[in-house]
């Protein structure tokens, strides 16, 4: 059993989702948000979200986090700034605590999820909530992603040559 954490980051609310799979079965253990307060420093921001990160990862002890990758925006080049800001600090606990790190672009957890790299936000949460039996979609939408994104890595594990 190998237990994924995947992160949604984003300095006012990031996303995270632990799943394992279990006898061909895939497994919530647990998502939910990490929120900060847009007046905070940037720095305050980025420990208070790294820490609450350290601490689901000693306690649920995942092998690896799945992060999404950082994208431009062209309008917004701050926010993207900002968001690196927050996957370097992500990056660095993940490896401070031994965890194997992998990346995946959005359009490649669409694709691997829905069949299609441009899938909307609806067709993703809908996959989410068949994949795990839940009877709605895991709120908010940064819960969902999160959780898309580990989901992402569990079946690219499966379609790698080799695994069985």
């Amino acid at each position: 059993m190998q237990r994924i954490l995947g992160i949604d980051p984003g300095l006012t609310r990031t996303g995270y989702g632990l799943l394992h799979s279990e006898n061909g079965k895939i497994v919530l253990d647990e998502g939910g948000v990490i929120a900060t307060r847009a007046g905070q420093p940037l720095a305050d921001r980025l420990h208070e979200i790294a820490s609450e990160v350290r601490d689901l990862i000693n306690e649920w002890s995942p092998e690896v986090m799945v992060i999404e990758q950082v994208f431009s925006l062209g309008k917004n080049p701050k926010s993207a700034i900002l968001l690196a800001h927050l996957r370097g600090a992500l990056l660095y606990v993940a490896r401070d605590q031994n965890l194997q790190v992998v990346h995946y672009r959005p359009t490649e957890i669409k694709k691997l999820l829905t069949g299609h790299g441009r899938a909307s936000k609806e067709q993703m949460q809908s996959v989410i909530k068949t994949e795990l039996g839940l009877s709605e979609v895991p709120r908010p939408h940064d819960v969902a992603d999160a959780l898309a994104i580990a989901l992402c890595h569990l079946h690219s594990r499966f379609h790698e040559p080799g695994l069985t």
